[in-house]
């Protein structure tokens, strides 16, 4: 099996979050050399770009040192949670961003406890540690109190904590020490976020979202909860409104 990370970043509105994707995938070098790598690469719909905000949630996956990482590109608006808590089944882990001055904030508390309750292990980035007046220190204990109140278990309470800027492109476990690169950040995912436990059977996978391409069509985007799916299988959709659909 294929040494694989499964992670959805969740953030507040305008903390960074989509700034920090954009890094990720540099560093996972997924652009050609001199090709335009636009910042807020994911943030593709036009309402999006518009809103400078993330409302459909995106996955990208990224190579980092023999390890794929499967990045989920949440929303962070409390009016799109329902299309969170879709692709939080996808992950076994949470990196939650969260600004350096502003802290935590009310919009982010929902998610995460659903985060939580999956029982995902988080991760918690700091960002924004160069903005005047900003207070890493103050922010971490925030968190930490708010991973309480929201019946964090031991184990979810020993979470890593990054410190960085994203936009500046470091990451580092200290905020008064700036790097060049987000190298840490990756080597802590991989080292932090348990790997998905392969489960024998009959083969399963809960569609989360559809997609489309000219190309390909109609995409099912989704997790393989047990089993292993191969080309030309019979398989059997389940929706709860129509009858089931035999397809090959």
């Amino acid at each position: 099996m294929q040494n694989i990370r499964n992670i959805a970043v969740i953030a507040h509105v305008d903390h960074g979050k989509t700034t920090l994707v954009d890094k990720m995938m540099l560093a996972g070098k997924l652009f050609r050399d001199g090709q335009n790598n636009s910042d807020e690469v994911l943030d593709s719909n036009d309402l999006e770009r518009e809103r400078g905000i993330t409302i459909l949630s995106k996955n990208v996956s990224i190579n980092w040192k023999g390890t794929k990482i499967n990045i989920l590109d949440t929303p962070g608006h409390s009016d799109f949670g329902g299309e969170v808590e879709r692709v939080l089944n996808m992950a076994d882990g949470c990196l939650l961003l969260v600004d350096a001055f502003e802290g935590p904030m009310p919009q982010t508390r929902f998610v995460l406890q659903k985060a939580l309750q999956l029982g995902l292990k988080p991760m918690v980035v700091i960002n924004k540690v160069d903005k005047p007046n900003c207070r890493p220190e103050e922010v971490y204990e925030m968190v930490f109190d708010l991973m309480c109140d929201l019946n964090a278990t031991e184990e979810q309470l020993d979470f890593p904590v990054v410190y960085g800027s994203a936009k500046n492109g470091w990451m580092n476990s200290t905020w008064k020490t700036p790097t060049d690169n987000i190298d840490y950040l990756l080597d802590l995912i991989v080292e932090s976020i348990p790997a998905p436990r392969q489960l024998e059977g009959i083969p399963q996978m809960l569609i989360t979202s559809l997609d489309y391409s000219s190309y390909t069509g109609r995409i099912a985007v989704g997790r393989v909860h047990r089993g292993t799916l191969k080309d030309g299988q019979n398989i059997t959709i389940c929706i709860a409104t129509e009858p089931m659909n035999e397809l090959k």
